[in-house]
């Protein structure tokens, strides 16, 4: 029998599928094998040596202890906040991500090509793809572009400019009241573009009227496997004072059922 957790969703009901948990963030790895962006030194995951003791088991050691060493908006998926476009000490992680499940909607979109060459995710391609679901409102928006390859896994980002957000799509979401949107790119934004951060200061709103418990995760993975529609949110990040982490959001299928 599935684990089932049952929740009330816009006047119908759903089973919440507990045991079919998927995550889409990326493992983070020592080294060079993680996707990489904005020119950030691979992490580093160094064992403790103090004295006779040694923080390694497969060197002789009681126990693993090791210092890691990391750039969450660079290394791999990360969630971040509005601290990450202003200077407001309390503009942190741990203050704006709240806990909880979010009902959040999991769809696949192609960039498109601009005459400069550029690829974007624009809001006419995103509104097309949910009229085709039979859906009803969401909080979290999960976006999977295609081509979808493993590649995302491990890619440099760096000097490519890699698909980014129109402000549009972005000031959308923050429209719709969605709070946490998920992508599998480096950046809602251009990865050279002046320090403008259109698509981010779309989507928190900032500065005018800034939305603070709203939250962009980047750098994800969301398998083939996974079709578009409905699902469960969870998102799983350290509780650091910081704009950003790495974080792990998981999906949980939601399926309507009949009471």
């Amino acid at each position: 029998m599935p684990k089932c957790m049952t929740i009330q969703w816009q006047g119908k009901t759903y089973c919440l599928e507990l045991d079919k948990a998927t995550p889409i963030g990326i493992p983070l790895r020592a080294g060079g094998q993680n996707p990489n962006c904005y020119w950030a030194e691979p992490p580093r995951f160094e064992t403790i040596r103090v004295g006779d003791f040694v923080g390694s088991v497969a060197e002789g050691g009681s126990c693993n202890y090791q210092k890691v060493t990391l750039t969450p908006h660079g290394n791999g998926t990360h969630t971040e906040c509005y601290g990450h476009i202003c200077d407001d000490p309390q503009a942190t992680i741990a203050r704006c991500l709240q806990a909880g499940w979010w009902v959040a909607l999991l769809v696949s979109l192609e960039p498109e090509k601009q005459a400069s060459g550029d690829r974007v995710l624009t809001l006419s391609a995103l509104k097309a793809s949910i009229n085709k679901l039979p859906l009803t409102d969401f909080e979290a928006l999960v976006i999977r572009t295609l081509p979808n390859t493993a590649e995302k896994m491990t890619k440099n980002y760096n000097n490519t400019n890699p698909p980014y957000m129109e402000p549009a799509l972005a000031e959308w979401c923050a429209r719709q009241g969605i709070r946490h949107l998920l992508v599998d790119l480096p950046s809602l934004d251009r990865e050279e573009d002046g320090g403008k951060l259109l698509a981010h200061k779309a989507f928190w709103q900032y500065p005018q009227a800034i939305r603070r418990h709203a939250t962009v995760t980047e750098l994800i993975y969301v398998p083939d496997a996974l079709p578009d529609g409905l699902y469960a949110l969870q998102l799983m990040a350290p509780f650091w004072e910081t704009d950003a982490v790495p974080s792990t959001p998981v999906l949980f299928p939601l399926k309507e059922i009949e009471v």
